[in-house]
């Protein structure tokens, strides 16, 4: 009999029961692999966290990534989650959480964090993806459109065609025209298996420039073959977004920032902070924040 400690947080939001839920499992040494994955099913969220000690002196914790069905090597929300969830506990397996920034050791890479405060607490954190922009292949709109349920005609391709991005882990990045497209989409399992039936990218990002709103970009993502319908913020989809985005902008130098809203048509809204910095044509850094809000605390006792 083994008793982990949990909690769960509320990422890219300022208010509980907003943004996207994530699960932290505290105390996750020693677990295998097929246990991890078993718990993150059980839990049912978009992903789950398991912090376990660091194999390397000077990094915080090594941090797994699970979505109901699969492990991810990179994520945006479980990082600024987990980032936010060892900062108020203080410690990690004894040792005290640096408040200057954390060092998770993942699959990826090494993901470093900034930690946001406001009147002396914890309020949420800011990630800088372990790895630089990639772009990959690109896929016709028909297939995009049969995935998500839009019209190929809702798709456009005035900045680039639907492609492959990513900054640490792999998505299907497709821009609509217009926010009723947006609104109107829902993941088909039949096309999302047609559209890449080895698998090897998470989801499709749909987004939508919304220069008359409150933010910069309105998303959504969905991943029906990892076990995620739709998710409310995705971080690392959006951080490779914003790095594509700047690596397509004329400029040979530029910092471009973006407020991006995503998980309003679930009635979960987030809002995320993202921006690149290219320097000589090349997007050197992408970063990710927001802000968090804890929710819950408990045990699971492993029989």
């Amino acid at each position: 009999m083994r008793d982990l400690e949990f909690v769960t947080v509320d990422v890219f939001t300022d208010r509980q029961f907003g943004g996207n839920p994530l699960a932290v499992v505290l105390n996750g040494e020693g677990l295998s692999s097929a246990t991890m994955q078993a718990i993150a099913a059980e839990f049912n969220l978009s992903e789950t966290t398991f912090v376990l000690p660091p194999k390397q002196k000077g990094n915080t914790a090594e941090v797994r990534i699970f979505v109901p069905k699969a492990e991810l090597p990179f994520a945006g929300h479980p990082n600024i989650g987990t980032a936010f969830a060892l900062a108020r506990a203080g410690t990690v397996y004894g040792e005290p959480v640096d408040p200057e920034g954390l060092v998770f050791e993942e699959k990826a890479g090494l993901v470093r964090l900034e930690l946001a405060r406001s009147d002396g607490e914890v309020t949420g954190a800011r990630l800088t993806a372990p790895e630089t922009l990639s772009v990959g292949e690109s896929f016709s709109a028909d297939l995009i459109a049969a995935a998500c349920s839009v019209d190929a005609d809702d798709l456009s391709s005035d900045r680039h065609e639907p492609c492959i991005a990513s900054c640490g882990t792999r998505f299907v990045l497709a821009e609509v025209k217009t926010l009723a497209a947006l609104a109107k989409a829902s993941p088909d399992r039949r096309g999302f298996a047609g559209l890449f039936p080895g698998g090897d990218f998470t989801g499709v990002l749909l987004y939508v420039r919304d220069p008359g709103g409150q933010v910069d970009i309105r998303a959504r993502m969905f991943a029906p073959l990892k076990g995620v319908q739709e998710d409310p913020a995705t971080g690392s989809a959006n951080v490779a977004l914003v790095g594509l985005l700047a690596k397509l902008d004329p400029a040979d130098d530029l910092d471009l920032v973006l407020k991006i809203a995503q998980g309003v048509e679930m009635g979960r809204p987030s809002l995320m902070v993202a921006s690149a910095a290219k320097r000589s044509d090349l997007v050197e850094e992408t970063t990710i924040g927001g802000s968090c809000v804890a929710v819950m605390a408990g045990t699971i006792r492993l029989l």
